[in-house]
C-alpha cells in the first residue's frame, strides 16, 4: 500500500461533497446528534446532480439510519443517486456484513465504508480488505481521542490514532477520519490533528468534520492529505464548491 502522492510543487486534494440521508431526506447533524438535525428542502438525487453540475467528480454518501440501526433503510435514495453517472461514490452507514457490501458494490457504489463493524469485528474487516482491496475504506469517528460507533451514539475504549495504525497494518488503503466535536459547527477543523495523522500512517486520509473555509482545504492540500469531505458549509452557502474544486488535480476521478 502506497499513499497517494501529489506531484512536487502542486497542491491538490480530492473534494467529496457530502450527502447525509435520513428517512430518505437530505439532512445534516450537529456533532452527530440525531436530536440536532437540519433538514434541507431537496432530495439526495437532486443534490448529487447539483454537485456534479458544479464540477464535482467524487461524492460522499452516508445512510444515517443505517449507521444507527444497521439497516439499509435508504437504499432507494442511494439507487437514485447512482443514476447520476460519472461520479465516484463512496458510501457508509450500517454496512456490517458481506451481503451488504456485495449488494452495494453490485449496485454501483465505488467504495464502501466500514465503521462500527471494523471496531467490533476486526477479523471481519481483515477478511473484507483481503477480498475487496481498495473498495473498502474505514471510518474512524473520534470523540475526545476515542473511537465512537453505532452512528456516533456509543464511545469505545479504542484510542483513535492507535486504531488508525492498526488499520494500516491490516492493509486498509483509505481512512475517513471525523473529529466529532467539530462536525457541523462551521468552526473549522483541527489542522494539526490531520498533519499528525497523515504523518503517522501510509493510508490515504480523508478529513471530515467542521471544514468551513477554503483556506483549511488549501492547508490540507499542502499537507498532502488525500481528501476532504465538505458538508454543512456547502449547504449553508459559506463555501463555494466550484472554488474548492480548483484545488483538485487534473487527473481522472477516483477509480480505485
Amino acid at each position: 500500500m502506497v499513499k497517494s502522492i501529489a506531484v512536487e510543487g502542486e497542491k491538490s486534494v480530492k473534494i467529496f461533497p457530502a450527502i447525509d440521508i435520513r428517512g430518505g431526506r437530505v439532512v445534516r447533524l450537529t456533532q452527530g446528534d440525531f436530536a440536532r438535525q437540519t433538514q434541507y428542502d431537496t432530495t439526495p438525487v437532486s443534490m448529487a446532480k447539483y454537485f456534479q453540475e458544479q464540477g464535482a467528480r467524487n461524492l460522499h454518501v452516508v445512510d444515517l439510519d443505517g449507521a444507527r440501526d444497521g439497516t439499509v433503510a435508504n437504499r432507494f435514495a442511494i439507487e437514485e443517486i447512482l443514476k447520476v453517472k460519472g461520479l465516484f461514490v463512496q458510501l457508509g452507514g450500517g454496512i456490517r456484513d458481506r451481503a451488504a457490501i456485495d449488494a452495494y458494490l453490485n449496485l454501483g457504489i465505488d467504495r464502501v465504508i466500514l465503521g462500527t463493524v471494523a471496531v467490533e469485528n476486526f477479523s471481519f474487516l481483515q477478511e473484507c480488505v483481503a477480498a475487496y482491496g481498495s473498495k473498502i475504506a474505514v471510518a474512524v469517528d473520534a470523540r475526545n481521542g476515542k473511537v465512537a460507533v453505532r452512528g456516533w451514539q456509543q464511545d469505545s475504549s479504542l484510542e483513535a490514532f492507535a486504531f488508525c495504525k492498526r488499520l494500516e497494518q491490516a492493509g486498509v488503503s483509505t481512512i475517513i477520519y471525523t473529529d466529532i466535536a467539530r462536525d457541523g459547527l462551521l468552526q473549522g477543523i483541527d489542522l494539526e490533528l490531520y498533519r499528525q495523522l497523515n504523518d503517522l500512517v501510509k493510508c490515504d486520509i480523508i478529513a471530515s468534520g467542521g471544514i468551513s473555509t477554503k483556506e483549511e482545504v488549501e492547508a490540507l492540500a499542502r499537507m498532502n492529505v488525500y481528501g476532504a469531505i465538505v458538508g454543512k458549509a456547502l449547504y449553508e452557502g459559506t463555501l463555494n464548491l466550484k472554488e474548492l474544486l480548483r484545488l483538485e488535480d487534473t487527473a481522472a476521478p477516483e477509480n480505485s
